[in-house]
């Protein structure tokens, strides 16, 4: 699993290079996530529907755990 440090918050404007620092923190995050949902999506996938009733999900639950809406 991966980690972005986004822990420093700002209060100022650092112009252009600090949007465009924002900018690339957010593709990477959006990478990470991503990436995120696919494994966990793929792992819930090679899983029998025996082990997915034993952890309480179904086949049609999958993409939502993935998503994290569930």
């Amino acid at each position: 699993m991966a980690a972005l440090d986004t822990t420093r918050i700002t209060t100022g404007s650092f112009g252009l290079v600090g949007r465009i620092g924002a900018t690339f923190a957010s593709v990477a995050n959006a990478a990470i996530e991503w990436s995120d949902a696919r494994a966990t999506r793929n792992a819930l996938n090679s899983l029998s529907d025996r082990e997915l009733e034993d952890i309480g999900l179904c086949r049609g639950d999958i993409d939502a755990v993935a998503d994290g809406r569930r």
